[in-house]
């Protein structure tokens, strides 16, 4: 699935995985860095998206208080 199409929630369980996953030592070393790899991309997508919610959280705000 690509990142712009994911929602929050599901790119939130995705990582929950893969630490799950490297904690329990199921990957192997190829596979822990392909997947660490995974996790920095959600990690940022999270983070962007966490982001844009806040701002457009602070425009509803502020247009309601200016109204």
């Amino acid at each position: 699935m690509n990142t712009e199409e994911r929602k929050y929630e599901e790119a939130l369980t995705q990582l929950e995985t893969i630490v799950h996953k490297m904690e329990g030592g199921e990957y192997d070393i190829d596979e822990l860095a392909k997947q660490l790899k995974t996790a920095q991309q959600i990690i940022k997508f999270c983070n962007d998206k966490l982001t844009k919610t806040e701002a457009e959280l602070a425009k509803i705000m502020s247009a309601q208080t200016e109204a």
